[in-house]
């Protein structure tokens, strides 16, 4: 099984390769085998591209925000078309099951294309009117050229949520993806290039760590845009302001659900399994912290163990597959030693937890979806983000509790409630310290809404008008149309 792209990097709307970059070998996720090679960058390809990006924004920035527009448009409806092809692509670059992919991945791209090529003509400056003649304006304008940093879990979505502001804004980017899924944001590149995109305006470079830092350090990058881990995201961050560089940071979460005895038990089960088994668990805002009040508690454990129970787990290209594996071995270990680290503290292994075998999959990473009980606030499992299929279910008894236990934590990503009291599940909404709120549903990130977190989960926000801000920088104009007034 092979996805080896023509070279491993795209800049200047063509495909280019140096050998001399350090070997990046694509692993499915399903086998263990590798499907790819690719070469980092090196500090050539990564003066290239930053170059053809300088020389291709000015041009672009001058353009009618319409005009722009309509190119990402226009790549929306590409992506849209070869949707089958590029969730084929992104389920052999990340392993999730193709019955994903097909429905959130590329989609999620086209949709940030689309809403983005739609918004940015009315996105502008103020009128302000001092009366008596003189007046001022604001204007919007482009940082220039921006950087993104993209995470492993949703590659192709990433790439998009990151270009696609930037892109309509008249900025030009450099986007390096996540060394484990480098492969879908070279098929964005060649599509924003047949929808029309100006060469140079959208680049992908790939490589680890110390690329993503020379891109961040370049003199000629205005801001950078990373989805990551918050360690890595404290390193990106002090680089950047170092430099007094705009940056944005959708940083990991350990996100509270909370489900009052009113809720309707089947949708709120339904929530919390989207909210820790949907891409094996591998989403920055899963809700791994599911609250649930003593009066539905046994009721809810009882259908969550048997909806949980019949999850399939397989092959990630039989669109009957429900869960794939994990990204890789080291988060294969990292989450396998978490489930351990919860047996240790005490909690108790209430369902999964173990290493299934499936044949001719041997090679995999796959993990069972696993429920700890018994959990505890203090314990490892409850505070730690563990970005894998590992639910901890905890019971509370009133609001107040509910509410202090669930912002007792250093992070503020998300949070989700269900409640069949809306009064009640706006009030708590409101008094949680999360970025991205869910009411009776979880998970769900259209691009008509800001997505970002509180405290160590983040600064700024992805999509909506509110990442369009994110990608420029406002101009105040004060125009006097009498005579100057001046005391001397």
């Amino acid at each position: 099984m092979k996805a080896q792209p023509r070279a491993s990097h795209y800049v200047n709307g063509r495909f280019v390769e140096d050998e001399r970059g350090a070997p990046l070998e694509v692993v499915y996720p399903a086998t263990g085998e590798t499907i790819a090679r690719l070469n980092a960058a090196t500090p050539n390809i990564v003066e290239l591209a930053v170059e053809a990006a300088r020389a291709a924004q000015g041009e672009w920035a001058r353009m009618r925000p319409a005009e722009r527009g309509r190119i990402l448009r226009r790549a929306a409806d590409m992506l849209r078309t070869r949707n089958d092809e590029l969730a084929r692509l992104e389920t052999l670059d990340t392993g999730k099951p193709i019955q994903e992919t097909a429905v959130a991945d590329p989609a999620s791209a086209a949709e940030a294309l689309e809403f983005f090529g739609g918004a940015v003509a009315a996105f502008h400056g103020d009128f302000v009117d001092f009366g008596g003649g003189p007046f001022g304006y604001t204007r919007r304008e482009p940082l220039g050229v921006c950087v993104g940093i993209g995470a492993w879990n949703y590659p192709i979505q990433g790439a998009g949520w990151k270009s696609a502001p930037a892109l309509a804004m008249g900025n030009a980017m450099v986007f390096k993806p996540s060394e484990n899924t480098p492969l879908s944001a070279l098929a964005l590149a060649e599509i924003y290039t047949e929808a029309g995109l100006p060469d140079g305006l959208f680049n992908v470079v790939q490589g680890f760590g110390d690329v993503g830092a020379a891109l961040t350090a370049h003199p000629h990058v205005a801001k950078v845009s990373l989805t990551g881990s918050v360690p890595t995201g404290r390193k990106v961050l002090a680089q950047a302001g170092a430099q007094m560089k705009h940056a944005t940071m959708e940083l990991g979460g350990k996100s509270p659900l909370i489900v009052f005895d009113d809720a309707d038990v089947e949708n709120a089960v339904g929530g919390a399994m989207l909210a820790n088994f949907y891409s094996t668990g591998q989403v920055c805002s899963n809700g791994t912290r599911v609250f649930v009040q003593e009066g539905i508690y046994d009721r809810f454990l009882d259908r969550l163990t048997q909806r949980t129970a019949r999850i399939r787990i397989g092959d990630p290209l039989d669109p009957a597959t429900q869960m794939g594996p994990l990204i890789n071995k080291a988060q294969h270990d990292k989450v396998t030693a978490y489930i351990d680290i919860g047996r240790r503290e005490g909690a108790t292994l209430h369902h999964g937890g173990g290493v299934p075998q499936l044949q001719g999959f041997e090679g995999g990473f796959f993990v069972e979806p696993t429920i700890f009980t018994g959990v505890e606030d203090d314990m490892r499992i409850a505070r730690e983000e563990i970005f894998g299929p590992v639910m901890s279910v905890l019971s509370f008894r009133g609001e107040d509790e509910a509410v202090a236990r669930a912002n007792d934590t250093e992070f503020g990503l998300s949070a989700g409630v269900f409640s069949r009291d809306l009064s009640r599940a706006h009030r708590v909404v409101a008094e949680i310290k999360a970025g991205s709120c869910w009411i009776n549903h979880y998970n769900l990130a259209p691009a008509e809404l800001p997505f970002g977190g509180y405290k160590q989960s983040g600064i700024g926000r992805e999509n909506s008008l509110a990442a369009l801000a994110h990608y420029s920088q406002l101009k105040s104009v004060y125009v006097e149309t009498g005579d100057v007034v001046s005391p001397y």
